[in-house]
């Protein structure tokens, strides 16, 4: 699962990986400086159209005219593609999150301690995620969603599902307009980065609050919870 993340750096921190490409997306070196972003909140969310990149602010959470229950955040991998709920915005809005890490919340009886999941080379990071587009028209309840996919190894003793996380290769062909449906589920199964590339930490456990967003959220402390 994934409940809260981190987007600081500046935009071309996450677009340097992805040179080459064609984008529509203006120069700005201030850092975003988001280091708890939270669902229901506006997120640059990466997407392409007419052939090249843009990065747009769109609503992360999902909820149809026909749902009545509380926005969704995120899609599981194994089923986003053939489900009713998500099948029309994996074959027609997929995008991609550029992130720098990740929060989870390891539970042990009443307690809980949160932990930030990242690159262990501090690389950017690339969610996917599918959602309503075009992403340039702002709709009111139906944003997007993050991808998720399951946890293996170490990881699972923070928490079973993760965002899934793509290599830079691998984000540019699942955001492509030529990409299948068909082709995608492959590059979310083929393109994935591997557990073993992520390193996590304990943190404050004032990353609970959406008020909070200094950079002490993301550093290590010495007297976890848990």
């Amino acid at each position: 699962m994934c409940g809260r993340f981190a987007q600081y750096q500046p935009r071309e921190a996450y677009l340097n990986p992805l040179k080459g490409e064609d984008n529509d997306i203006p120069y700005d070196p201030m850092p975003i400086e988001r280091f708890n972003v939270a669902p229901g909140t506006k997120v640059l969310l990466l997407n392409q159209r007419d052939g090249s990149l843009h990065l747009d602010p769109v609503l992360w959470g999902y909820a149809p005219e026909w749902w009545d229950k509380a926005p969704l955040i995120n899609a599981r991998s194994e089923t986003a593609a053939s489900g009713r709920m998500f099948k029309p915005l994996w074959n027609h809005g997929r995008a991609i999150v550029p992130a720098d890490g990740w929060f989870e919340w390891k539970r042990a009886a009443d307690k809980k301690q949160p932990y930030f999941i990242h690159a262990g080379n501090d690389a950017p990071l690339y969610f996917a995620a599918i959602g309503k587009a075009p992403y340039d028209r702002p709709h009111e309840k139906e944003g997007f969603v993050i991808v998720t996919a399951a946890s293996d190894k170490g990881m699972v003793d923070i928490h079973d599902r993760r965002p899934l996380v793509l290599t830079a290769e691998a984000a540019l062909a699942w955001m492509s307009e030529e990409t299948s449906p068909t082709r995608a589920a492959e590059i979310a199964h083929d393109g994935a980065v591997k557990e073993d590339e992520f390193i996590w930490h304990p943190v404050t456990i004032k990353v609970g609050s959406v008020k909070n967003q200094s950079k002490d959220l993301i550093e290590e402390i010495d007297n976890p919870i848990v």
